[in-house]
């Protein structure tokens, strides 16, 4: 058999004479996850949870600081600036990609003419509602207010489109279990990025800007769990979506393994945040029991791991059975 590698270079589909199918397999490169960059301490294999969920994972810690975290969301996991010794060069990699995105990649990815500095603004404005679940049309009027770039909503999606070939643009689907009432369920795609620097460089964001906005970074921290967990789930045949509902009952992530094992996890900077998260993944898996109850005919599967993922030091088990687990303790 034979493989296409796609990721960062996009494959124009024209030029391919044979679908390949039964014979070439195309895989997804991603970029390196923190147990790939050899950060994350790999202490707490998530494949070894599903498999044993009292798995004792009491006093794992984590070997990076918060500052740590910062600096490698700001360089990513792009391989030339995890092996760089230069702190300054590993982080001008993802801005200079973002530059040939805008002036190079996003025109040659089809041969459609677009605009580098509209190019620009859109992701930017991305970068700003990354990890949230804004709206195209609320996106299409930040580009005009901020950045008094006309934009129409067509002009957007095509943008967006050519960005998502280029493996840039990485939205989350969302998850719609029947435990509520479909209009009560969230389905717009949270916006994000295959890797948390391409925020950082379009917003250009410092390591030291971000220290001091832990609010901001708390975004950037989510996506850099989404891009590790993706990078994970690759690996168990499975996939990431989310969960969101007009009541504000949320899961950041939801991942799905290939047998339809499956973990709510949420994603929390702060330990002041943990509280809250466990509280939600616990009230989830609560309103999935009582469905079960109601259709015995047609009864969902339980979460089988309620998770936090921490940018904090130690792993633990709560009362309440939802693990703890700081982002560089994880492995596949």
């Amino acid at each position: 058999g034979q493989f296409i590698l796609t990721g960062s270079n996009s494959v124009d589909d024209s030029k391919i004479r044979h679908t390949g199918t039964g014979r070439i397999a195309s895989l997804k490169m991603r970029p390196m996850s923190l147990w790939e960059s050899g950060e994350s301490t790999g202490e707490i294999s998530l494949i070894d949870l599903f498999d044993n969920p009292n798995l004792d994972i009491d006093g794992k810690k984590s070997a990076m600081t918060v500052e740590q975290l910062i600096y490698a969301a700001c360089r990513g996991g792009w391989p030339q600036a995890v092996m760089s010794k230069n702190e300054k060069n590993a982080l001008q990699i993802a801005r200079t990609y973002v530059n040939t995105l805008c002036d190079r990649d996003i025109q040659r990815v089809d041969g459609v003419r677009r605009n580098p500095r509209l190019a620009r603004m859109l992701l930017r404005t991305y970068a700003r509602n990354i990890s949230t679940l804004a709206k195209t049309s609320s996106m299409v009027a930040d580009i005009t207010e901020q950045d008094s770039v006309y934009c129409s909503r067509p002009t957007f999606e095509d943008y967006v489109s050519a960005f998502e070939r280029l493996y840039i643009i990485e939205d989350i689907p969302a998850w719609c279990p029947a435990i509520r009432s479909k209009a009560a369920i969230r389905n717009t795609p949270k916006r994000g990025f295959c890797d948390p620097s391409i925020a950082v460089a379009a917003l250009q964001l410092t390591p030291e800007a971000l220290q001091t906005q832990l609010k901001t970074f708390g975004f950037q921290f989510e996506q850099m769990c989404i891009r590790d967990l993706r990078a994970y789930s690759d690996v168990l045949d499975g996939d990431v979506s989310y969960y969101h509902d007009k009541y504000g009952l949320e899961a950041d992530v939801v991942l799905h393994l290939g047998d339809g094992r499956y973990a709510l996890i949420e994603c929390k900077l702060g330990s002041n945040e943990i509280e809250d998260g466990a509280k939600h993944l616990c009230t989830m898996h609560q309103l999935i029991r009582e469905h079960n109850l109601r259709e015995k005919q047609n009864p969902l599967r339980e979460p089988d791991l309620k998770i936090v993922i921490t940018g904090g030091k130690m792993a633990y088990t709560r009362p309440d059975g939802v693990k703890v687990i700081p982002l560089a303790c994880l492995k596949a």
